[in-house]
């Protein structure tokens, strides 16, 4: 059986706790690697290293930094048929799917290109008598991120590469769910000419989390999980004294307005809703249709489209939808809710709970489910699913329609499908949820824009990617300098003013 390791110091280091955690194929159900769980003496050891290595890389220019990031994006083209098997074998998710997570975070990776200029401070000649003033972007040393199961690929990189573009080093607490695409992103990382030290993976559970959470070397960290996670690694870490930015569930819903392109429509609530098994935090899990006539037209045209979704291995190549959940624990999960919402009273729909794929009856595969009539009291509505689940919750007219995201507690994403541009822009602008998409199922903001969610979707000031990223790796140094000959003799014992 294949043992995995941690990469500390541009090396695979194993682990030395005795402490193990099965990754499983989640096809077969089969267990197909161990991973070691780091001890806290661990986590402080790969600290000390990046430690170490973080003065000289924060030394180097923002350009030479730069560089290695174009080499490293060169690097993942390269290899983006490889990092994509690894990921769909430990994820689940489809070949196609995983090069999409890939190619987002290779994305903010070519942002980061862009350093020299993010990075730039402003400046004022003569603020004041002699007096000139500036400000300096620093990097704030050794900072981390602990990320999720479902995009290995993508959230790793999301927070990495700003990072060590602005000049941090930085710890990466992967999911230890599916840890072998970030080990591998680690290597690139170090063949593209990254200093040893400045990017370190320790692999581990709440111990390793409790450690980076505590460790006082470390200045900032950030998550991407479930919100009550989310709220306890921001409080923790904020109680240390850490820059701390969290990003929790989520409750997508997708309003279709009278004049919405049905099809359009459908095929957007198909592929936002069942993509990737569901397991995206941006994934639409609740359809609003617009009045009765609406809501009958959706649900007829939805319901054969799940009852017909492909459902297999990533090895079935683009003759799959979707595959399976990532563990039996979390198709339990879902198939629990599914089966409270059949006893709180919703219509199922389509009924994915019996789904069996012939050779595969121990993986974690799982039919494609749709419910209507669902209220807001109701399990399915209130919890985020994580699972190839698709609720119709009905409304009378567009007001009560908009009340529905605008009462949850989550705010990550929402949609309006509609060709009238008044409701769209009412929408836009009323609507308190981070991420909008008018016409656009999944409105995840590209690169240069920047990522983060609402209510309990997201805790900090600061979001992920675009520029938000890199003010987030660093602080901000103000100067004020004036030079001998401007300097009158004696003491000044009022206030400085700039008159």
């Amino acid at each position: 059986m294949n043992e995995l390791t941690h990469y500390i110091g541009g090396k695979h280091v194993k682990g030395t706790s005795g402490r193990f955690a099965d990754v499983f194929n989640p096809a077969t159900g089969e267990v197909q690697a161990r991973v070691p769980l780091a001890s806290s003496a661990e986590m402080d050891q790969a600290v000390q290293v990046a430690a170490a290595a973080q003065p000289a890389w924060g030394a180097t220019n923002p350009q030479r930094r730069a560089r290695v990031m174009m080499k490293f994006v060169d690097l993942l083209h390269r290899d983006m048929e490889k990092l994509a098997e690894a990921l769909s074998r430990e994820h689940g998710k489809t070949i196609p799917d995983a090069k999409g997570d890939i190619m987002r975070g290779l994305e903010v990776a070519e942002f980061t290109f862009g350093a020299p200029h993010l990075l730039k401070g402003e400046f004022t000649e003569g603020a004041g008598p002699g007096i000139d003033m500036y400000s300096l972007r620093q990097p704030l040393g050794v900072v981390a991120g602990i990320t999720p199961f479902n995009f290995p690929a993508m959230i790793p990189m999301w927070k990495f590469c700003p990072a060590i573009a602005a000049g941090n080093a930085f710890i990466l607490k992967p999911s230890e769910r599916d840890p072998s695409v970030p080990l591998m992103l680690a290597e690139l990382m170090s063949e593209a000419g990254l200093p040893d030290g400045i990017l370190q993976v320790v692999n581990g559970d709440k111990e390793a989390v409790d450690a980076i959470l505590d460790h006082d070397v470390i200045q900032a960290i950030g998550f991407v999980g479930s919100t009550p996670i989310a709220q306890y690694i921001y409080g923790r870490g904020c109680s240390n004294g850490k820059r701390v930015q969290c990003f929790g569930g989520a409750k997508n819903h997708m309003i279709i307005m009278p004049d919405a392109d049905m099809d359009q429509a459908v095929d957007a609530l198909v592929g936002a809703g069942y993509g990737a098994a569901g397991e995206r935090c941006m994934a639409i899990s609740v359809a609003v249709p617009v009045g009765k006539d609406t809501a009958d037209r959706l649900v007829a045209k939805l319901a054969p489209r799940v009852e017909a979704l492909r459902i297999g291995p990533y090895t079935a190549g683009n003759d799959v939808d979707f595959g399976p959940l990532v563990t039996r624990q979390a198709r339990d999960r879902v198939l629990g809710l599914v089966n409270s919402g059949v006893e709180q009273g919703a219509k199922l729909v389509v009924d994915g709970r019996d789904f069996k794929l012939q050779g595969y009856e121990n993986g974690n595969f799982m039919g494609g489910c749709l419910f209507d009539h669902v209220t807001r009291d109701m399990d399915i509505y209130t919890q985020e699913i994580f699972g190839p689940v698709l609720s119709v919750v009905r409304a009378a007219n567009y007001e009560e329609a908009l009340s529905y995201p605008m009462e949850h507690e989550y705010g990550n994403g929402a949609a309006i499908y509609t060709r009238d541009g008044d409701a769209a822009r009412d929408f836009v602008s009323r609507i308190n949820i981070g991420m909008v998409g008018v016409n656009v199922p999944i409105p995840v903001p590209l690169a240069y824009h920047t990522f983060g969610g609402w209510k309990k979707s997201g805790f900090g000031d600061l979001n992920q990617h675009g520029p938000d990223s890199f003010r987030f790796y660093t602080r901000t140094k103000t100067v004020t300098a004036r030079w001998p000959s401007g300097i009158k003799d004696g003491a000044d014992f009022s206030i400085p003013t700039m008159g």
